[in-house]
């Protein structure tokens, strides 16, 4: 696997939402969307977050005219790999644990 560790849960929900380029509070809310509410990212966290997938070259920074404020980033080509190999390890787990439980009744 490329990431050759599992992503936390904030991480993971965070790439999926730069799959479109949005900018840090349009992510915090997209998280909070996608995990149905259960999930809510502090801005510590995220910024946090943001910082480390910088710096691993999983994000970029898109420039935005005018307004520094409003920093938007993206998924790279590596950041989707990464997002990709930890889904397939998702749905492998969900996949033996369902044919464990099922064969446990």
């Amino acid at each position: 696997m490329g990431a050759n560790f599992p992503l936390t849960e904030a991480v993971y929900y965070i790439l999926l939402s730069l799959l479109k380029p949005m900018h840090g509070y349009g992510i915090m809310q997209n998280v909070e969307k996608l995990s149905g509410g259960r999930l809510h990212l502090a801005a510590g966290t995220l910024y946090g977050a943001i910082s480390s997938m910088l710096e691993k070259g999983w994000i970029v920074s898109v420039d935005e005219a005018g307004d520094s404020r409003k920093k938007e980033y993206r998924i790279t080509e590596s950041g989707k790999k990464i997002l990709q190999d930890e889904y397939a390890r998702l749905c492998e787990l969900a996949e033996n644990g369902k044919r464990v439980l099922e064969d446990a009744q």
